[in-house]
């Protein structure tokens, strides 16, 4: 994993926290809110491999009961296929929760920390521009009527090429990955959409020579 790429997603993931009516906050509310993410996603670690392991004792459950209270064939193979299906999303779940030390080993790093931090200053600072810049994008639609994960993705996004100078292909591309994570079913196509527009309208009040 990328710094840039962990601290992005701890910027967002330390933006959920806040509440919806956001006021300046200082470095020190910044860091509070990132130091809060990281324990949830600890929290998370130890939930994933709960429920995992409750998921694998039902599985052993139906397996069990296939051969024992199974009165016929196709009510056997169902209680097999039912133990199968939970057997596999165990197995996603622990293969998930496998990837998350990884990460929060991560945003130990400083250059993680800064990151993220920059981020998050700048998002915090900037709102009101950032948000100006989104809803000239949004068609036919508000802004404030957006998922809020979803808004949270387009200010990162509008902030690292406005203020942090990453380039456009490179914040949308990264931006609609985190919408593939954490947003709904067709989040990633209206982030990519709306930050394209967003790019378009850079394009067109950059002064002509």
């Amino acid at each position: 994993m990328k710094a840039q790429r962990v601290a992005r997603e701890l910027a967002l993931l330390s933006m959920s926290q806040l509440s919806s009516n956001l006021e300046k906050l200082s470095a020190q509310q910044l860091s509070d809110l990132v130091l809060a993410a990281v324990r949830a996603l600890t929290n998370e670690v130890h939930d994933i491999l709960e429920t995992a392991a409750a998921e694998l004792k039902r599985s052993n459950d139906r397996l069990l009961g296939s051969e024992i209270q199974a009165t016929t064939v196709q009510s056997s193979r169902t209680m097999v296929y039912e133990a199968v299906e939970l057997t596999q999303t165990a197995i996603n779940r622990v293969a998930m929760a496998m990837e998350l030390p990884e990460f929060l080993q991560l945003t130990n790093q400083k250059e993680v920390k800064a990151y993220t931090l920059e981020t998050l200053t700048l998002v915090n600072a900037h709102r009101e521009e950032i948000d100006a810049i989104l809803q000239q994008a949004i068609v036919n639609w508000q802004l404030n009527r957006i998922a809020r994960i979803d808004r949270d993705i387009l200010r990162i996004a509008v902030a690292e090429m406005r203020y942090l100078g990453l380039q456009e292909r490179i914040a949308i591309n990264e931006a609609v990955e985190l919408a593939k994570r954490y947003s709904g079913e067709d989040g990633y196509r209206f982030v990519n959409g709306v930050l394209r527009r967003v790019t378009e309208q850079f394009h067109e009040t950059v002064p002509q020579e």
